[in-house]
């Protein structure tokens, strides 16, 4: 069997992987003294408005993972999340993705290829399509 037909299932697996991850990171938003820190270390890096940014941040890993495990609105979701990430790749990191900080630079590009794919076969979007 040719692992093309294999394709959407595993796309679909990868989107909702990711998705609980940020959705695992972007719980933080309701964790006040998590916010509390994220906004002083924001403040550190003279980010103006830290609490708007903080909150924001949190925000769009919330709502981008929430749409990846749904698979719907995918496409409009991933560009904060993007945003966000590269946000952080190179303000918050220094641009240091080869060294310190590829996590947040690796998510930013996955986000991108998400945004360039949508939702996929397997998702909300696609049943809520057929009716």
């Amino acid at each position: 069997m040719p692992i093309q037909r294999y394709t959407p299932k595993m796309l679909a697996l990868i989107r909702i992987i990711t998705g609980i991850l940020f959705v695992y990171h972007g719980h933080e938003v309701f964790v006040f003294d998590q916010m509390k820190n994220y906004t002083q270390w924001l403040s550190d890096l003279h980010y103006p408005l830290p609490a708007l940014f903080a909150y924001a941040g949190k925000t769009a890993e919330l709502l981008g993972g929430l749409s990846l495990v749904l698979g719907i609105w995918v496409r409009l979701f991933m560009i904060p999340l993007t945003l966000t990430l590269l946000l952080i790749s190179f303000t918050m990191g220094h641009g240091k993705i080869l060294t310190d900080d590829q996590h947040p630079f690796i998510s930013a590009l996955l986000t991108a290829v998400f945004f360039c794919l949508g939702s996929g076969d397997w998702s909300l979007d696609k049943r809520l399509q057929k009716k």
